[in-house]
């Protein structure tokens, strides 16, 4: 009974310590490869070039690990509607967000200073300004103000950067017109770059 309770004296600590969680938080900033997806076949969609900043929480637990964010996101895409012989551009979408995703992720390999981490999770939108350039089928009043999706991808760290690639696609409906059937989603790949400040 001595040794038992011995032994449990010796590994409760031990398992503290493994279960002790690791905290990081940091910047980010990179870049937004954007477009705004509609079902109408007469329309598509082309993506736009923006950028992202912002900060970011990380606690892990062993290889498993938690991260939410908060950045600053510009978004947007260009809406062309397929002619005879041309598309023509009739829309321009230019949107500013405050983005909030908190991802769940696994590092796949964990070493001392470098690992590689796959990540997937919610995100939620709220757009701080919109503008678009008006067309008899496309005008800001029919976007919303704040809109949830979810993000996947991948991340490598070195010392303490960050490397990740990921993909947002929208889970309801960002560009909301019933009267013509225009319901439009955000779909946006992302390339970020993070330091981690401690």
């Amino acid at each position: 009974m001595k040794k038992f309770i011995l032994s449990l004296l010796f590994l409760v600590p031990s398992i503290a310590l493994i279960a002790q969680p690791v905290l990081d938080f940091g910047i980010k900033a990179g870049v937004n490869n954007s477009k705004v997806t509609f079902k109408k076949s007469e329309f598509t969609s082309e993506s736009i070039i923006k950028t992202h900043a912002g900060a970011f929480a990380r606690v892990g637990f062993g290889n498993i690990y938690f991260q939410p964010e908060v950045y600053f996101s510009a978004k947007g895409g260009e809406v062309l509607e397929s002619g005879p012989n041309i598309s023509e551009r009739v829309a321009r979408f230019d949107l500013n967000h405050v983005d909030v995703p908190v991802l769940l992720g696994i590092k796949v390999i964990d070493g001392d200073m470098t690992n590689l981490r796959i990540m997937a999770g919610p995100v939620f939108s709220i757009l701080a300004s919109k503008n678009v350039e008006d067309h008899d089928n496309f005008t800001k009043q029919y976007l919303k103000d704040h809109y949830f999706g979810y993000q996947y991808g991948i991340g490598v760290d070195l010392w303490k950067f960050f490397l990740d690639a990921r993909m947002e696609h929208g889970a309801n409906n960002l560009y909301f017109q019933s009267n013509e059937g225009l319901n439009g989603k955000n779909q946006t790949f992302m390339v970020t770059v993070g330091f981690k400040i401690f």
